[in-house]
């Protein structure tokens, strides 16, 4: 009798790998990009009004308080530094420090720092309304407080979500045993908001505080 012999077929060592996105990174991209647009609109909105009434433009933008805002815009703009160097702690699969040192420390101690200068930020925004509204500059009052009111408050309220989200994934690290993709890869995602609404501000600052 013949022998039959099989063949096993084995796919080709050369066949190049297909890496997919991460669903998480892509869903988020394209939610910032949804927000982009809101903030577009609220960008029309103000240099609508700023176009029809300059001379309230004018008269209102002197009580604004340049150098406190400037301030502030720094502060919200390191916090974004620290927050990258959380980003390479986690991408480094480093939860937590293992010294004193910066260059020791991990995902959580760089986010809690994000979270306190973000935190000193929209706090410096408190301040700053409940000074306007000293001056009679409410929401309600003319064209100007309403343009003010609604593209910074906005922008506060997502830099509160996004300090909200820093004390979910902190918290998330303390809930596992082991960190691991999953904890980096939402630790990633909230860094790519965090981003974005520093982005967000630094046009505003340079619109309204700037460019009065």
């Amino acid at each position: 009798m013949e022998s039959v012999t099989s063949t096993v077929l084995t796919p080709r060592a050369t066949t190049p790998a297909i890496n997919r996105p991460n669903s998480v990174a892509v869903g988020t991209i394209v939610w910032l990009g949804s927000e982009v647009m809101f903030f577009a609109g609220l960008f029309a909105i103000y240099f609508t009004l700023r176009s029809t009434s300059p001379d309230l433009w004018a008269a209102q933008t002197e009580k604004l308080n340049v150098p406190f805002a400037t301030i502030n815009t720094i502060i919200l703009v390191i916090s974004s530094f620290w927050c990258q160097f959380g980003v390479f702690a986690a991408e480094r699969m480093q939860p937590r420090r293992t010294g004193w040192k910066p260059t020791q420390w991990g995902m959580v101690e760089w986010f809690f720092l994000t979270y306190a200068f973000g935190a000193v930020f929209v706090a410096g925004q408190v301040w700053e309304y409940a000074t306007l509204v000293s001056e009679q500059v409410t929401l309600s009052s003319d064209a100007y407080g309403s343009a003010f009111y609604l593209t910074t408050g906005f922008h506060a309220l997502h830099v509160t979500g996004g300090l909200i989200a820093f004390l979910l994934v902190i918290g998330r690290v303390f809930a596992v045993k082991n960190f691991g993709h999953k904890e980096a890869t939402s630790a990633i995602v909230v860094s790519y908001y965090w981003h974005f609404v520093d982005v967000v501000w630094i046009g505003l600052f340079l619109v309204i505080y700037v460019l009065k």
